[in-house]
């Protein structure tokens, strides 16, 4: 990485965000949150009342980002951690019928969720946090703030065949939703409405957005060509 390239932790185990960062030039250093996803969003539920799907996913992306973050701050960091960075946490959800979904339980929960959303639309919420953990003598801010990208997806109306080979390959059971767009489940999307990285799981246009709020460039990330 560049001496001029700021650093960016991603708070998350998806290799698709990973990815997504890589194939615009972003490299990433990947730390696992280990978030009660269930209990962080209990406690939420019990302390702001019933949450909306956009904030469920806001809440979760905070939480792994503040872990994440608190980690390279303390004496378990990883040695081979950047000392210092933007910490950017992620999760996503599918909102269908005023439900929020995150990953399926299991392969009849994502079997009885593509019955559901076949020949339909949903709406693929992902909540994005960043936290400035870079010195102040080197332009950190110290700020931590966050927003939610949101995509209404439709899609395939799936017959039951369609449905048990597609959960039978295992990819829906790791996802939000029970389906990819950059994956195997590809075939099964017929249309997006916004922007298409979100649905993978990382919104770049979003992540630009809020580099701009510490005073970041979008290319301040970005590996410099031919380096």
């Amino acid at each position: 990485m560049s001496s001029s390239t700021v650093a960016l932790v991603l708070a998350s185990a998806s290799p698709a965000r990973k990815a997504t960062l890589a194939r615009a030039g972003v490299p990433a250093y990947a730390l696992v949150s280990g978030v009660d996803e269930d209990a962080t969003v209990a406690e939420a539920g019990q302390r702001f009342g019933e949450l909306a799907a956009e904030d469920v996913a806001l809440v979760l992306a905070r939480a792994k980002c503040e872990a994440v973050a608190g980690r390279l701050d303390g004496e378990d960091a990883p040695s081979d951690a950047p000392a210092e960075a933007l910490v950017l946490g992620c999760d996503s959800v599918l909102e269908l019928d005023g439900e929020v979904h995150g990953k399926p339980a299991d392969a009849a929960d994502a079997v009885a969720r593509w019955k559901r959303m076949r020949g339909r639309a949903g709406v693929l919420h992902t909540g994005h946090w960043l936290i400035d953990l870079r010195d102040p003598d080197e332009g950190g801010t110290g700020a931590t703030i966050g927003a939610t990208a949101s995509t209404t997806v439709h899609f395939a109306d799936l017959s039951d065949e369609e449905i048990d080979d597609y959960v039978a390959t295992s990819e829906p059971l790791h996802v939000a939703g029970s389906f990819t767009v950059d994956g195997l489940g590809g075939a099964y999307v017929t249309r997006i409405e916004g922007d298409h990285h979100n649905v993978v799981g990382l919104s770049l246009p979003l992540l630009r957005e809020l580099l701009g709020e510490v005073g970041l460039p979008w290319h301040a990330l970005r590996e410099p060509t031919g380096s």
